[in-house]
């Protein structure tokens, strides 16, 4: 009879304790938090020497007269109160406002019937929602030297129509009561296009069996988009609002390529203001004192609209 030995199996290795899992766990997220800085790093170093530190340096500006080549000379707040006083500035405002207050309802008003009209199941949809979208990805020079194209009161499309039609023509870019009507229509051709895309969005959100519900209740048209598309839209709404008012108070390029902030400053708004005394008056002290004023002034108006709608939100929320 044999007897076949045996040999005793290999221990296991005693599992690791507790603080050196965790250890272990935690170098391997730092390893992957360090190599993901390291990818992000180069970015984020031009995003914040692109932003960052112009601020910070227009915010010691704002205090100091510096016209660039002189050494400055430290003014206190004296640029600030200067503000108050300047006629200039004031009509800029006022120029601002005038164009924010018909711009941005247009821009809703419009951007809501055209996201109404693009949602439907048509042929050759994708193409007109396309040809929608285009004007918003035109550079807004372009869209300058378009519109001198077409409202040039000698050469201009619109007045050689106006003449077909046998309609006096106008001096649209050249008369003072009509340059920030062309300029608003422009800037609605331009921008409606994004207002158009976003409640498009929105609204193939909305549920499709409570319309249906209305629809079977009897409830017209404009009834179904009163009572059951427009709350829909709201939130929307409000985002679109200050966007486009934050657009509107920037505006600046299309002037500069169109008016230059003429006929007479009709056109003048308050950034095409803030580039004429930095960057041709070369009063670098009091152009950044402007722009900061007009950055706090935003930024209050867009924390009071977005509180507003917030509170309008939770009370119909209840």
């Amino acid at each position: 009879m044999s007897h076949t030995a045996t040999l005793p199996a290999p221990a296991a290795a005693p599992p690791a304790p507790a603080p050196q899992r965790r250890q272990a766990r935690s170098r391997a997220r730092a390893r992957e938090s360090l190599a993901g800085w390291g990818f992000v790093a180069p970015a984020l170093l031009v995003v914040l020497g692109l932003t960052l530190f112009p601020g910070i340096w227009a915010l010691v500006l704002s205090f100091q007269k510096w016209d660039g080549f002189s050494p400055a000379e430290f003014v206190g707040v004296r640029n600030y109160t200067d503000i108050v006083v300047d006629d200039s500035v004031l009509a800029a405002v006022l120029h601002t406002i005038i164009y924010t207050a018909v711009f941005v309802p247009a821009s809703i008003a419009l951007g809501v019937f055209l996201a109404t009209a693009l949602n439907r199941r048509i042929r050759f949809i994708g193409l007109y929602r396309t040809a929608i979208f285009v004007p918003f990805v035109a550079s807004p020079v372009v869209t300058g030297i378009l519109t001198t194209y077409l409202f040039s009161p000698q050469f201009g499309i619109v007045n050689n129509i106006l003449r077909k039609l046998h309609v006096p023509p106008q001096g649209w870019l050249e008369d003072r009561s009509l340059a920030m009507v062309v300029v608003i229509i422009m800037s609605l051709w331009g921008q409606a296009a994004f207002t158009t895309v976003i409640y498009l969005a929105a609204l193939q959100d909305v549920p499709g069996d409570v319309l249906e519900a209305s629809t079977i209740d009897g409830a017209s048209r404009w009834q179904r988009f009163r009572h059951v598309v427009w709350p829909q839209l709201r939130p929307v709404t409000a985002f679109i609002a200050v966007y486009q008012a934050i657009q509107a108070i920037q505006l600046f390029d299309l002037v500069y390529a169109t008016t230059r902030g003429g006929p007479l400053g009709a056109t003048e708004t308050i950034v095409y203001y803030v580039w004429k005394i930095a960057f041709q008056k070369l009063q670098f002290g009091y152009g950044s004192a402007i722009a900061y004023a007009l950055f706090f002034v935003t930024l209050i108006v867009t924390v009071i609209v977005t509180l507003a709608q917030r509170r309008a939100g939770a009370q119909e929320a209840r």
